[in-house]
């Protein structure tokens, strides 16, 4: 008896807080909640991407003792798809029977009436509030913007709030980028427990950490402009600030809807999708690689200059073709364009003048050139999929092929053809380097972190690329040419009268396939009469205002034919926009006016 009072007193009295404290962590069982995704907002603070309250579905298993007709009667008030039944039994089969499995999330409020009338019938079934992601903007800004979606067993990264039920990450665009920023931390709820595990009630809770709000460069209002003038289009299109780099509108067509990722998508949706005409998961402005055809030309000129290859002055005459051992290559006009320079060369996109060029210069010197342009480099933007492109060397043609390069393949290469592959991003980063004083300006789409400005570089903090500024203004120069000057290749897309200002910029069309002899020789076929996929990509590079740049942009509509008529109209209309709005100048975004995209197109109508 002495013994058995011993071993009480010392259970009870010497060891008693100890075991209070085991006892009490077998009974409080701590649970994640998740907390608000953080917004994605354009440069102004409207919504990209938000939440909003939703009612959902949920099953507790252990609460009914048929499952399956539970889901049979749920079935009829609010039909379940295959793939949902299938979803929802695997889950049922992982978890434990008292662990909730969404059944139905986003729920309408007729949807939820219907279950709260019929809940005799239901047991096991109970309602909740949660949340879900939304895209105001749709395809839009799909591309830019990306998708949540519920993680798949590689996105685990050890984080516990990955295995909440109905939680979702970024699986694109910024939302993948800033996934962990916008995701926030979990709270916690401390909830009494018996002995398996069945919650009996909750003793204490403590809110999470909302996600924080990303701020874009994006002007949602010209983003739209962009989206709805490449409408009907296999296209893309960028706007620059050249100052800063910040994406003002980046558009890829066709497009989709992100806001059908919340659900689930089906398997017949992402077939769709996947062997859709024109790719319309992918954003072409950052992974379409496209040869830049005459729109290189500016680099192929500059490191002509650079290794005085030529002089500005210097006239070379275009007979419409040039003979290298037995093969020929010819100048887009045919019969030639005479004596050229090189502000009229460029002016005229003149090709017998730019294979010369080239020939002197060579493909070494002209890669160099491009990357200090931002060609053939890392993509350098926050977003993933991102092409780096190629520029070729004759280093690279002996490691990849094995064989040396051919005096053939420089004067190819000198009107933007070739091994050349640019992504429109690319093309757009060239062209504010060659208007901005030659600084190598980076684009990005991130401006602000919970109202946090993050880069609000001043043009000189931006590196020099060692272009003598002589050499930028010839450049400058011939584009504004191009478009304001009678015979440039875009006389006929002069921004309208209304924006007062002008724009420089240079055409490209760039072939999909080999033009035969004998085409030639008959002449070619209209672009109408050439089946879609053989018909050539337009491009168009451009600027304004011409006196003082603020803004760059490049547009490729894939299989548009000729830039002049196809892609450089289409640039002219989202430039006008972009000086309509003039975002790089504005706190608060402009006023609906008439200069929108659409009254122009009526207005032509």
């Amino acid at each position: 008896m002495g013994v058995l009072a011993g071993q009480l007193y010392r259970l009870q009295v010497v060891d008693g807080e100890r075991y209070a404290a085991l006892a009490d962590e077998n009974r409080i069982s701590v649970r994640l909640l998740p907390p608000p995704r953080g917004r994605l907002l354009d440069r102004y603070g409207k919504a990209l991407a938000t939440n909003r309250q939703n009612w959902r579905a949920l099953l507790v298993a252990e609460r009914t003792d048929d499952v399956a007709a539970t889901l049979a009667n749920f079935s009829r008030i609010v039909a379940l798809t295959e793939a949902e039944r299938v979803r929802i039994e695997r889950e049922l089969y992982r978890r434990r029977r008292f662990v909730p499995v969404v059944v139905r999330d986003s729920l309408t409020w007729e949807e939820m009436a219907r279950i709260e009338v019929n809940a005799p019938d239901l047991p096991g079934i109970v309602t909740d509030m949660g949340q879900s992601r939304i895209y105001p903007g749709g395809d839009e800004f799909a591309h830019v913007i990306g998708y949540v979606a519920a993680p798949a067993q590689a996105d685990l990264d050890g984080d516990p709030m990955l295995e909440l039920p109905g939680i979702r990450v970024g699986r694109a665009g910024l939302e993948r980028e800033h996934d962990r920023l916008l995701r926030g931390r979990a709270g916690t709820a401390q909830l009494e427990v018996n002995v398996v595990g069945r919650v009996i009630r909750e003793l204490s809770r403590e809110e999470g950490t909302p996600g924080q709000d990303v701020t874009t460069t994006l002007d949602a209002g010209l983003q739209r402009a962009a989206a709805e003038r490449l409408a009907g289009h296999t296209a893309a299109a960028v706007v620059l600030d050249v100052k800063n780099g910040e994406v003002l509108a980046m558009a890829s067509s066709p497009s989709f809807d992100p806001n059908l990722f919340e659900g689930g998508i089906s398997a017949a949706q992402w077939r769709a999708w996947t062997t859709a005409h024109g790719a319309p998961l992918i954003n072409k402005a950052i992974a379409g690689l496209y040869s830049p055809g005459s729109t290189f030309k500016m680099v192929v000129a500059l490191a002509a200059l650079e290794a005085r290859a030529v002089t500005p002055g210097e006239r070379i005459v275009c007979s419409g073709v040039v003979q290298l051992g037995t093969a020929r290559f010819h100048c887009w006009k045919r019969g030639g364009h005479g004596a050229m320079d090189l502000q009229e060369a460029i002016k005229q996109s003149c090709d017998v003048y730019f294979y010369e060029v080239a020939r002197r210069t060579g493909i070494d010197a002209i890669a160099a050139m491009s990357n200090r342009f931002g060609l053939g480099v890392g993509p350098g933007i926050e977003l993933p999929g991102a092409r780096a492109g190629l520029v070729p060397t004759r280093a690279w043609k002996q490691a990849r092929v094995g064989a040396p390069w051919q005096v053939g393949e420089t004067l190819v290469h000198g009107i933007g053809q070739g091994f050349l592959q640019t992504t429109p991003l690319q093309l757009a980063v060239m062209t504010a380097r060659l208007v901005n004083g030659g600084r190598a300006v980076q684009p990005h789409l991130t401006r602000a972190i919970d109202g946090r400005l993050l880069r609000g570089a001043q043009p000189e903090d931006w590196p020099l690329i060692g272009i003598p500024e002589a050499h930028l203004q010839l450049m400058r120069q011939a584009m504004a040419a191009v478009v304001n000057e009678r015979g440039g290749t875009a006389f006929a897309s002069r921004l309208p009268a209304e924006t007062g200002a002008e724009m420089g910029g240079k055409t490209g069309t760039t072939q999909v396939r080999r033009i035969t002899l004998a085409e030639r020789e008959r002449g070619l076929r209209r672009a109408e009469e050439i089946p879609y996929e053989w018909r050539d990509h337009a491009l168009f590079v451009g600027y304004a205002p011409v006196a003082a740049p603020a803004y760059a942009c490049a547009v490729i509509v894939e299989h548009g034919g000729g830039g002049s008529a196809v892609a450089a109209p289409v640039a002219r209309d989202i430039m006008a926009e972009t000086m309509s709005r003039d975002p790089a100048r504005r706190t608060t975004p402009p006023e609906p006016s008439y200069h929108t995209v659409a009254a122009r197109q009526e207005s032509r109508r």
